[in-house]
């Protein structure tokens, strides 16, 4: 093993020859680039980038060994608190013990090394997650992916993957860092509008943030993430990013990075950027994320989605829509994980609100765009939010699919009329679709009872803790009443 890092990550198991290989390589060039500092994040349970920026020069003790971090942070809801027992005997993930709150290992993989055009002295690599015996642990965004991909694999195709991002910028107003707003989760900014929105697609609207979008474009075209286009949305300070299709893995990773970097360049300039799905400011559009997908059979590197006559689906395309219906309330936790994005189901507001497919309908929550002779046919679900952990929802998509392709399942006709009332909802909570992915049988057959457990009792809390706040809502309504 001439020129690669050896150490505990190799022995374990948990790097092959090439990739300790690479980790050498990776360090000789940042040590010739001269970089001051890396930063090893993991996605968290939620999507959120958390890790540890570690000074240059030690990168190749990282790379061969790993990183510790607390095991509290996949124990986390999204007010950061810890919502599992730590200190009580019997708390397990993957029949490993919890309790002490002990270390876990980042795993770096070298090839997502990513240089930070805004902080040019620094760069990112993602990490997976492992127990320090070399375990790795199941919960683990990345690898309940990768895992999902390669039960895909196993039937010869490769899913392609498209992304959508809708997100808004605000200029801040009060930076929330008073005293009393430092609490969990911390107090909301107070913010006002970039532009005054009600002008989809305007130049005029354009021009007056393209400083603004050159700077996030620029920086995604650096950092790899490739940037199609760059869009004035509906709703005031609202934008949208499209990117090249890929495999799921590189896109999950571009979400996590693109979310991380628009947040970052924003808040440089004054400004804050929000992905939340339905914000609470006056006259706020909701935010979407579109999941464009098709399969490519491994055999031809044909896209099996592509008809024989325009908005036909094929046999595998046909399969994958059953599929995605038959699960799409129970896959709505792994899309729609906030009790704030159910509020963005509503009628005639193009998103969806009920379990259906169209042909080119943005109404409906699958709406297919298959064209023949067309290569890039392929089916768009619109019912994904940007709040969404990327890595569990496209293995969400590819589960639920391949479920269908396996079964050899047959799609309903298509629907002309999505918010009708004699149609299956979508959940109208949170609540409700956790208890339809508790239900599942894909769910615990493919990702584990353990899997099943851990993320429904996340969420709970999230849940139990929105049920106990009183709310505006009730202030108005009972206050005077009573």
């Amino acid at each position: 093993m001439d020129g690669a890092i050896k150490g505990a990550l190799f022995e374990r198991g948990l790097l092959t020859e090439d990739q300790a290989r690479a980790g050498a390589e990776l360090a000789a060039r940042v040590a010739a680039e001269g970089f001051e500092t890396v930063r090893l994040l993991f996605a968290d349970q939620h999507g959120i980038l958390r890790g540890k920026a570690i000074a240059a020069r030690t990168l190749g003790s990282a790379l061969a060994s790993g990183l510790s971090v607390p095991s509290t942070l996949i124990l986390k809801d999204t007010a950061h608190r810890t919502v599992f027992d730590v200190w009580k005997d019997g708390l397990t993930l993957d029949g490993v013990s919890l309790a002490g709150a002990g270390d876990l290992l980042l795993v770096p993989d070298v090839a997502t090394f990513t240089p930070l055009p805004w902080s040019p002295h620094s760069a990112i690599i993602l990490c997976d997650l492992a127990y320090r015996s070399g375990q790795r642990v199941s919960v683990s965004p990345r690898g309940v992916l990768r895992r999902a991909t390669e039960a895909l694999a196993r039937t010869g195709h490769d899913a392609v993957m498209g992304l959508e991002v809708e997100f808004q910028v605000f200029a801040i107003e009060d930076d929330g860092l008073s005293h009393d707003q430092a609490t969990m989760p911390p107090a909301a900014l107070t913010t006002r509008n970039t532009t005054q929105g009600w002008a989809f697609l305007t130049e005029t609207r354009y021009g007056a943030v393209e400083p603004l979008l050159d700077e996030i474009r620029r920086a995604a075209e650096a950092m790899g993430l490739a940037p199609r286009s760059m869009e004035i949305e509906m709703g005031p300070s609202q934008f949208e990013f499209t990117f090249d299709a890929s495999d799921p893995m590189t896109q999950a990773d571009r979400f996590v990075l693109f979310r991380m970097m628009v947040k970052d360049i924003c808040q440089r300039q004054g400004l804050h950027a929000s992905f939340m799905p339905k914000p609470r400011v006056a006259n706020a559009v909701a935010n979407g994320w579109h999941i464009h997908q098709s399969l490519v059979s491994r055999q031809t590197g044909r896209n099996v989605f592509t008809p024989a006559v325009d908005g036909e689906p094929t046999a595998e395309a046909g399969a994958w829509i059953a599929g995605l219906l038959d699960h799409a309330p129970a896959t709505c936790l792994l899309t729609n994980p906030t009790v704030n994005g159910y509020k963005r189901f509503s009628a005639f507001q193009l998103a969806p609100n009920r379990v259906q497919w169209g042909t080119d309908n943005r109404g409906a929550m699958l709406r297919t765009l298959l064209y023949a002779g067309d290569p890039a046919s392929r089916i768009e679900n619109r019912v994904a939010d940007t709040a969404a952990n990327p890595y569990y929802a496209l293995a969400g998509q590819i589960l639920s699919g391949l479920d269908g392709l396996n079964r050899g399942a047959t799609p309903p006709p298509p629907t002309l009329t999505p918010y009708a009332e004699d149609q299956v909802s979508l959940p109208a909570t949170l609540d409700a679709a956790i208890q339809a992915f508790e239900a599942s049988p894909l769910y615990a057959q493919a990702l584990g009872a353990d899997f099943v457990r851990y993320l429904s009792h996340l969420k709970r809390a999230e849940w139990g803790r929105y049920l106990a706040t009183i709310s505006e809502w009730e202030q108005a309504e009972y206050f005077t009443l009573f």
